[in-house]
């Protein structure tokens, strides 16, 4: 997968199949049409091509920061959807990540444990991915962490941040970090404020640190990167509360805003 041109195979089943909606709030959602994607002859060569590429990358190419985060986050997205058009049981997609095991079945490794998934002909894991790899102690150490990144992996649920019609490139990934993450502050799954009551997506919980390591707390990322109107209201709450995350799977039926 290029990190300076794009990768047509997984750029090419965005385009056909991702749907964007801005909201009221100037916020944003995204639904990726998983039937239709089946229903399309050229989905499954799609998916082959790409995961070959995938499979013979050399990363030791990714010389640069901008390359680096590019590339992992496409191949984090990328992965997540060809798991769920490919491993289907009886047929039927999955109405959940959690499907596939772990939270309801804990016999069996949920998806992002699994490490089945190839790049430059090594099986990596999508939490190898996002908290090895993206949030993990080598980019720490190079400068290159970066907590935008949780709004920028997509973990194919309704509660994920938005995935973009665009892929990342070393060119656009800090610009697209930077609008996923206000986006996200600007939709009401991921923040919105009630009287004196903060109310968050549950990700400012299970990846708390983070964003403290990078804000210097929660709030403080916040203010980092939320539209002023955003920042002024949550400035005026004094305690914060947790959004039930829906993990529904992204597909259009499961958007109010797609109905």
């Amino acid at each position: 997968m290029a990190t300076n041109s794009v990768p047509n195979d997984y750029q090419t089943l965005l385009n056909s199949h991702l749907q964007e909606k801005r909201t009221a709030n100037g916020g944003l959602v995204s639904a990726f049409d998983y039937e239709a994607a089946l229903a399309d002859d050229q989905t499954e060569g799609l998916l082959d091509d790409q995961s070959e590429q995938l499979a013979a990358f050399d990363v030791s190419t990714l010389d640069t920061r901008e390359q680096a985060l590019a590339f992992w986050n496409n191949a984090y997205n990328f992965f997540m959807i060809q798991q769920i058009l490919t491993e289907r049981g009886e047929g039927e997609l999955v109405s959940s990540v959690w499907d596939y095991g772990g939270r309801y079945n804990p016999f069996t490794d949920n998806v992002f444990e699994r490490q089945m998934f190839e790049i430059d002909g090594r099986d990596y894991s999508l939490n190898e991915i996002e908290k090895g790899i993206l949030l993990g102690a080598e980019f720490e150490e190079k400068g290159w962490k970066e907590a935008r990144v949780h709004f920028t992996v997509n973990c194919a649920s309704v509660a994920c941040p938005p995935l973009r019609e665009s892929i990342y490139t070393s060119d656009n990934i800090d610009e697209l970090m930077t609008e996923n993450t206000r986006l996200a502050f600007n939709t009401d799954r991921h923040l919105r404020v009630e009287g004196d009551t903060l109310h968050l997506t549950e990700l400012f919980k299970w990846y708390e640190q983070d964003f403290v390591d990078e804000g210097g707390s929660v709030r403080g990322f916040i203010s980092q990167w939320a539209d002023e109107a955003i920042v002024e209201k949550v400035e005026q709450t004094d305690s914060i509360e947790y959004i039930d995350y829906d993990w529904s799977l992204n597909r259009p039926g499961n958007f109010p805003e797609f109905r």
